[in-house]
């Protein structure tokens, strides 16, 4: 097995399964109004790191930081495909998210994600990484669909 995550574009051709498996996941079990994801389009923006893993070249998973200030970014969009779940992917994804916004300076890192059955496992994954439930922070307001969770990096 030959795992990869590099930096790309979220607009690459051969990530349309990642992106219609985590909109269909997105819109499972969470009110239209409380969906907070990204399109393809919106992750291609200036201000955004996108990376892909790839197993022998097959795009498994993907997932993205924004920059919210100089000092702060949120995780976005992270995803990987049902089929290659329960191989640490999703941990792998997550410390190369964090690595990589600590080499960018950032000094905290934060991210939405919602209080549906969908989500017990990222919610535990992210909390055992040293994320913390925390406020709404930029843009959001609070909802009963969501949790907010931050960690301090460095």
């Amino acid at each position: 097995m030959a795992l990869v995550v590099a930096e790309d574009s979220p607009l690459a051709a051969d990530l349309a399964l990642l992106f219609q498996r985590h909109t269909a996941d997105m819109h499972a079990d969470t009110p239209p109004e409380s969906i907070h994801m990204m399109d393809r389009g919106q992750l291609a923006a200036p201000g955004i790191r996108f990376f892909v893993m790839r197993d022998d070249g097959r795009p498994v998973a993907m997932g993205a930081f924004k920059r919210i200030d100089a000092s702060h970014a949120e995780i976005k969009s992270m995803h990987v495909l049902a089929e290659d779940r329960g191989r640490g992917l999703s941990r792998r994804m997550l410390d190369h998210l964090v690595a990589a916004a600590t080499a960018d300076g950032y000094a905290r890192l934060s991210l939405e994600t919602g209080v549906q059955p969908t989500f017990v496992a990222a919610r535990a994954l992210y909390a055992r990484a040293g994320f913390v439930e925390c406020p709404p922070f930029e843009g959001y307001v609070d909802d009963p669909n969501s949790v907010f969770m931050t960690c301090a990096l460095g």
